[in-house]
């Protein structure tokens, strides 16, 4: 069972560390990880999808909330519906008489080409993971010669939001509450402990 999970952090040092660190050690299976700013300054989002069971999702849950410089953790798949990305970067083998096909390709999977030479082509591929892969194996009889990825990157649907834990007027207060908690200083008090060894 694979589950998604979207968890906003203080955008301090060593926090992916502490996130990667803290799944590791309890042998549950990063399938994808990634990680970025967001709009509210000095905190990150990281979306991380991860194989398991019923009771190891929620631990997971649960440990990441633990963490000092973690704000909130959410199940995307109990919240209700999100939006799922993946992007590759893919150099396939391009010959002036396989040229037409492996575009032809590309404009099938509304690829995009940001890199083109005299044998190869670069093409940009973002969708869910199924049609990144689909493209993959499409332009695999071509040669592809290398390939690059992101992890998944996920938001939920606005107005299509469950019932999850978080939403809602209350839920809504709870965040305002964290971010101006943690904005007024309480994260220098919590990196502190972290350095003490607490």
């Amino acid at each position: 069972m694979r589950c998604t999970f979207s968890v906003l952090t203080q955008d301090s040092p060593g926090v992916l560390m502490r996130i990667s660190s803290l799944i590791y050690r309890r042998n549950f299976n990063i399938v994808s990880l990634s990680v970025s700013q967001t709009a509210t300054p000095d905190v990150s989002r990281f979306t991380i999808m991860i194989d398991g069971d019923e009771w190891a999702l929620e631990q997971v849950s649960k440990q990441l909330s633990k963490l000092i410089e973690v704000i909130s953790v959410e199940n995307l798949n109990k919240s209700g519906m999100f939006v799922e990305r993946w992007l590759s970067l893919i150099k396939v083998s391009a010959t002036m008489e396989t040229r037409p096909h492996v575009l032809q390709i590309a404009d099938v999977f509304r690829c995009r080409v940001v890199d083109m030479g005299s044998d190869a082509l670069t093409l940009e591929v973002t969708g869910d993971e199924g049609k990144v892969a689909a493209c993959t194996e499409a332009l695999r009889a071509y040669g592809i010669l290398e390939i690059a990825g992101s992890g998944s990157v996920a938001l939920g649907r606005a107005g299509f939001r469950g019932n999850g834990q978080g939403h809602g007027k209350k839920g809504r207060e709870e965040e305002t509450y964290k971010f101006k908690y943690l904005l007024a200083g309480a994260g220098e008090s919590s990196e502190s402990l972290v350095s003490s060894g607490a």
